[in-house]
């Protein structure tokens, strides 16, 4: 069978697609950003805006407007609507989990770990950089020849 059939068979269980995941864990992180303080705060909003690359990516493949899309699901996700996610049909909001569409929990979890990894790396090398130059700044480094 293909592996997306069996990767949901095996790990037993799935989310909703079509851009609705990403939308409801950019509500959930907004929500819970409430309770975070200081300039964790940005983190925790940077993360949540960087979700919302995949229904934004969904609607311009689509040919649909990203920012248009990005609102209509943000403000459907306040309203309290379930799982909401693109209709690349139509260029409106769908209820992705009574359309039936779905992702691989593997792969979005895959997803997830694999951005953080990659974005805490690129900060880390900015960071050695930055103390790079702090340092020939000062003089720490030995002359040219």
């Amino acid at each position: 069978p293909p592996r997306r059939f069996k990767n949901a068979l095996e790990q037993g269980s799935v989310v909703p697609g079509a851009g609705a995941f990403e939308v409801g864990c950019h509500h959930a992180m907004m929500e819970g950003k409430r309770a975070v303080k200081g300039r964790a705060k940005l983190g925790v909003q940077a993360f949540a805006d960087a979700l919302l690359i995949i229904p934004k990516t969904i609607a311009v493949n689509a040919g649909y407007d990203s920012q248009d899309m990005q609102v209509a699901l943000v403000e459907a996700a306040e309203d309290g609507e379930r799982a909401p996610g693109v209709d690349v049909t139509t260029g409106g909001v769908l209820d992705a989990v009574a359309e039936g569409i779905w992702d691989n929990y593997i792969v979005k979890n895959q997803m997830i770990h694999s951005a953080t990894t990659i974005a805490s790396q690129l900060l880390l090398v900015d960071e050695v950089l930055r103390a790079g130059r702090s340092m020939r700044g000062q003089g720490g480094e030995a002359e040219e020849q």
